[in-house]
């Protein structure tokens, strides 16, 4: 009684400031009823097209378009000519295209074979932006706008160019770090070691200036992640984030046979950003669900905050530069990656082609493992025309 006395003695424009509020929390307890499934280690539970908004003949001729376009990277015929050299280990074959469309969280689709562990390439990227919100959460990196050159001591950035590169450089590829690595030198000069990707010399810019995609400074960033943890960074990932999302225990995230360093007197392996040269993530598509579940609602799993809000908002606004790019996760803001794809969407994408897209308008995340590249859109496109509500 005394509160609606209160309410009724108030001015209105308090009045309608608290009608606001109320409708407010009753949009968020609509929301928590109505709440996202995180489904326990080791199971999934599915719901039908119908149960989750889709038409179900249009939502099974995306499916059977996918199972069509897979994908004809072949290791033996491919992976030499098109990267060079390889460091690492390579698989000896891979699996059929396969993938999972999650809504809600509920699996809605699926197809192949799902548990299949192989590489991802450059989703691995995504996984390691990842591993370094971890380190800002930790107070590991205070600021990414620091230069890594007050964290790290090891020679890496030393010179005067290099000793101006940030964390942030190095997460939106704008670092420009020069010097080699693991036997591969920054600028991609040299068909023997970078195949069919070699590029000719340019001149260097100043850190933050300039956008290229790069794998030897992306494994700079990550063994300069590797000095901040002090251990593994697969440990870091499995510890923090794979195990509290219920994700198998056959996932892997290979080092080079040559990227051992010494940390504290033992012997670690630096993981790369992805499998051009070997090694790198290798994961399946369900465990890649769960990852694209867990970045979906912002870092969040049930009631556990994983990964900082904050920081996912930040990895998915462009980069000065880039083509669509934020920390290391791919961007759709001009909708020239995926044009049938809302411009909130983004994915971790790896060559071959691999990705974990995901679609905050309509919580959406489809997975698709070895298919063919030119065919995402139009994935997305069938995928979009099969929601009803």
């Amino acid at each position: 009684m005394h509160t609606h006395i209160d309410w009724m003695k108030s001015s209105p424009m308090r009045r309608a400031a608290a009608f606001i509020a109320l409708i407010a929390l009753a949009g968020l307890a609509r929301a928590q009823s109505a709440s996202t499934y995180f489904p326990p280690a080791g199971q999934w539970q599915h719901k039908s097209a119908a149960e989750l908004g889709f038409d179900a003949g249009k939502l099974r001729e995306a499916v059977v378009f996918a199972q069509s376009h897979d994908s004809t990277w072949d290791f033996d015929r491919d992976q030499v000519r098109t990267f060079g050299t390889p460091l690492g280990p390579l698989p000896l074959q891979r699996a059929a295209t396969n993938g999972i469309i999650l809504r809600h969280g509920y699996i809605v689709a699926e197809f192949g074979n799902t548990k299949a562990v192989d590489p991802v390439y450059s989703v691995a990227k995504s996984f390691l932006s990842t591993v370094c919100s971890l380190a800002v959460a930790r107070g590991l990196i205070k600021d990414v706008n620091d230069p890594v050159a007050r964290y790290v001591h090891d020679g890496g950035y030393e010179s005067p160019h290099n000793a101006k590169i940030t964390w942030k450089n190095h997460l939106q590829q704008e670092s420009e770090w020069e010097g080699a690595l693991w036997g591969k030198n920054a600028d991609f000069v040299g068909h023997e070691q970078f195949g069919a990707d070699e590029r000719k010399p340019r001149a260097i810019q100043d850190a933050g200036t300039f956008y290229e995609y790069n794998d030897v400074r992306v494994n700079r960033m990550s063994l300069s992640l590797l000095r901040l943890f002090g251990k593994p960074l697969p440990e870091v990932l499995k510890t923090e984030i794979m195990d509290p999302i219920g994700a198998s225990q056959e996932w892997r995230w290979l080092a080079y046979a040559n990227s051992v360093v010494d940390i504290g007197g033992l012997q670690i392996g630096s993981v790369s950003g992805g499998t051009r040269w070997g090694g790198g993530l290798w994961i399946s598509s369900e465990d890649m669900a769960r990852f694209g579940l867990l970045i979906l609602n912002h870092g969040r799993w049930q009631d556990h905050q994983l990964v900082s809000s904050r920081w996912l908002k930040e990895a998915v606004t462009p980069s000065a530069h880039g083509p669509d790019y934020g920390y290391l996760w791919w961007l759709n803001t001009r909708q020239k990656e995926w044009p049938s794809a809302p411009a909130s969407s983004f994915a971790a994408v790896g060559h071959g082609a691999n990705i974990i897209w995901i679609d905050p308008d309509q919580d959406i995340v489809i997975v698709w493992h070895w298919f063919d590249s030119k065919s995402m859109d139009a994935m997305i496109r069938m995928v979009m025309a099969s929601i009803v509500r």
